[in-house]
This record gives C-alpha cells, structure tokens and sequence, in this order.
C-alpha cells in the first residue's frame, strides 16, 4: 500500500478547474534547492503516515463535493502502492491528476493505459544545460525525462508542463531554452518562488509580476497557453 504522509482535504489550487483534495506521497529522487516539500523528500521515514483507508473514507464521503483528486510528493511514481492507491481513488468515481518529474516515463505510460490517470502535472526543473544544478543531483536521467515530456505532447492525456521559477537558478536564456525544448506544448505555468521554513534550502528569492510576465511572453512564442501562479 502507498505510503501517505499528508493529506489536504479541499484545494482549489492543485487540480485545475476542479475542487479537489491532495495525497501527499513519501521519497523524491531529487534534491531541488528550493523544494517546499523538505521532509517528504530528506526524510520521509521520518514523516508522520497516515493509512489510506481513512483517506478513502473521507473521499467516499465526498463524494459529490469533491471532483477530482491530486496525488503529489515527493516524487510519486516512486512508491511501489501507487497504482493500487490510483486504482481506489478511481473506483470510487473521482479523476485523478499525478503531479511528477518525469523520471518514470514507462509507468506514468502504464498508468494513462490503464485508465488511472486523467491529468498529469510535470515540473520542468530549468533548461536541459541547468538540470543537475536544478535538480540538486549530479547526473538527472534527462533520456528519460526527456521521454515523459514527449509521451505528454502527443496528447493522449491532458497534461501541464510548469517550472517554479528563482532568480538563482533561472535566467532569460534559460527560459528561451525551456520554450524551444517544450515548443508545441499544450500549457506550460510559470510558478512563482515563495519563501518558506520548509525549503531545503533557504536562500532564494523571486521574481517581480512584470519579470514573470516577460518570461511568459518569451515562452508564447512556442507554446499556445502559458500562465503565471502564486502571485
């Protein structure tokens, strides 16, 4: 069964379009900098679990309220309970959306086969030149990211493509390279870095509205919808 270390009962944020609730799940293999999610990724052991059947029961009793369900991270194509998990959460009626980095290509392929997976949310982390350094590892698996990234353009799911952007890490050039690497996306969101205790590492900052707002007209060039969050 999957390992679930938090659970957000109502969100108007994670799924879009849709009220939903999110299932957060253990272990990430990166190391992002800027994670908010710190001790889902460091330390997940340490984390407090919460037993899935109580999860579904608050879902069965919503059901009718709720309309949709997100199940996020950590990184969780990595736990080994996903598709069981997926498999309940569909049976009770809701879509599914599956926030991911991409590393899995065969199994988010599995998951959308198998009718488990409505939507997925992929974080683009930079430019494939500033993976590692994004992505806080040495040698990010960018074959198979790169894989992830074109299963989602041919469309055979709905999917968003987004990068939480710091001044830091993410430059002009950068940004230019993004939209060449996801040109003829379907919608790409540009998501505002925000200060936090949880980061793992606390030293960044973000960009101002009109500075995002350039980004996202440098990315229209190539992708049709591009969106800024969290500001």
């Amino acid at each position: 069964m999957a390992k679930i270390h938090g659970f957000n009962k109502l969100t108007l944020l994670d799924y879009p379009g849709r009220l939903a609730a999110t299932i957060f799940l253990g272990s990430c293999n990166f190391r992002c900098p800027f994670c908010h999610n710190a001790g889902l990724v460091l330390a997940p052991e340490s984390e407090p679990l919460i037993e899935a059947e109580e999860v579904l029961k608050v879902l069965r009793k919503r059901k009718g309220i709720l309309d949709g369900v997100c199940v996020t991270g950590g990184e969780p194509t990595l736990d080994s309970g996903l598709t069981e998990l997926l498999a309940q959460i569909k049976e009770l009626g809701y879509p599914v959306k599956l926030d991911t980095n991409g590393t899995r290509p065969a199994l988010v392929r599995e998951l959308v086969d198998a009718g488990l997976v409505d939507y997925v949310a992929m974080d683009i982390k930079n430019s494939p030149e500033k993976y590692a350094e994004t992505a806080g590892i040495r040698h990010p698996d960018l074959e198979s990211i790169t894989r992830t990234v074109e299963y989602l353009k041919s469309g055979v799911v709905d999917y968003e493509f987004r990068t939480t952007v710091v001044k830091e890490l993410h430059k002009r050039e950068d940004i230019e390279a993004i939209g060449q690497w996801l040109s003829g996306s379907r919608r790409y969101f540009l998501q505002n870095y925000k200060e936090s205790e949880q980061v793992i590492r606390p030293v960044f900052t973000s960009y101002s509205r009109e500075q995002l707002e350039n980004f996202q007209q440098i990315l229209q060039k190539t992708i049709p919808q591009v969106e800024i969050r969290g500001i």
